[in-house]
């Protein structure tokens, strides 16, 4: 948060003419975001519209600093394809998409600094590495929005988990239960109250005898929190590097301390119109495996 007081030269100056004047590298569009949200106060009083303000007026600005100061990043925005109305970036660890406590420098903050509109499609994990859709205007968020909802949108995983599994290929199936308090979720064979259906389909693409890891293709009929990461630990197969539903003994003998989780493609399936977007069905957009495959055997 910063604080303003309104001098003798900003007297019944606008509101956007004063802070903008305060802060010459903040953005148009992302101070009149902070209005629509009420991040921005008078005397304490919560605003919404660009109004008078006046000498001796308090104004207190809850923006981010790196947006309101226009601080630089060492976050490499690997853009893996944008066109007019959609951006794919390759998210790497450590960022999350979308942080709701306001206070953490997320890629969709890094983007909202450079685009007029920018809003995620879905999210990925912080420590998830991988494609994260983003839509450049309201049209096409609504429509992608949708057809994430009804499943026209496919995404794939690139697991790399612990041990062999005994089928090359499976369509798992469980309950999952999420505890918020603690930020886990727990799996479940059978029904319990409180607990919701999972369906979790994986496919062999390549082991490691040697090593004792497999790497799976993984496709989440529904998505839920930390569904592959829970629901893998829990079938005996942890992804390697996860703190959280793996084991540590595992993750120390490779050296990893995040999870080998890849968001590695997406594929447009559209069955409906997609109004502007109908261009991009039946188009797959993905990270090259091989080059994952390299980069995770030389590390391991």
């Amino acid at each position: 948060m910063k604080k303003l007081i309104v001098d003798k030269k900003n007297d019944n100056k606008k509101l956007n003419t004063f802070i903008l004047s305060s802060f010459p590298n903040l953005k148009s569009n992302t101070l009149y975001k902070a209005l629509r949200q009420k991040d921005i106060r008078i005397n304490n009083i919560r605003v919404n519209n660009n109004q008078i303000v006046h000498f001796g007026d308090e104004i207190k600005i809850y923006i981010k600093d790196e947006l309101l100061l226009g601080n630089s990043t060492n976050i490499d925005l690997n853009i893996i394809y944008e066109d007019d109305n959609i951006i794919v970036i390759n998210k790497p660890e450590g960022i999350s998409v979308v942080d709701n406590d306001n206070k953490s420098q997320t890629l969709t903050t890094l983007l909202n600094s450079k685009y007029e509109y920018i809003l995620p499609c879905h999210r990925i994990d912080r420590n998830t590495k991988g494609l994260v859709l983003f839509a450049k205007n309201e049209l096409a968020y609504k429509i992608l929005s949708n057809k994430f909802k009804n499943k026209e949108i496919e995404k794939h995983y690139l697991a790399i988990v612990y041990g062999i599994p005994a089928k090359n290929h499976d369509i798992l199936e469980a309950y999952l239960f999420k505890d918020s308090k603690k930020s886990l979720v727990y799996i479940s064979d059978k029904f319990k109250k409180g607990y919701s259906k999972i369906i979790t389909e994986y496919t062999l693409l390549k082991k490691d005898n040697k090593s004792n890891i497999s790497y799976l293709d993984v496709n989440l009929h529904t998505g839920k929190t930390h569904q592959i990461r829970a629901h893998l630990a829990h079938i005996g197969h942890p992804i390697i590097g996860d703190g959280k539903y793996g084991k540590n003994d595992i993750n120390k003998k490779f050296g990893k301390k995040n999870q080998e989780l890849y968001s590695y493609s997406l594929k447009f399936n559209f069955s409906t119109d997609s109004n502007i977007l109908n261009y991009l069905n039946r188009k797959v957009i993905e990270l090259k495996i091989d080059k994952i495959y390299s980069e995770i055997d030389s590390a391991i």
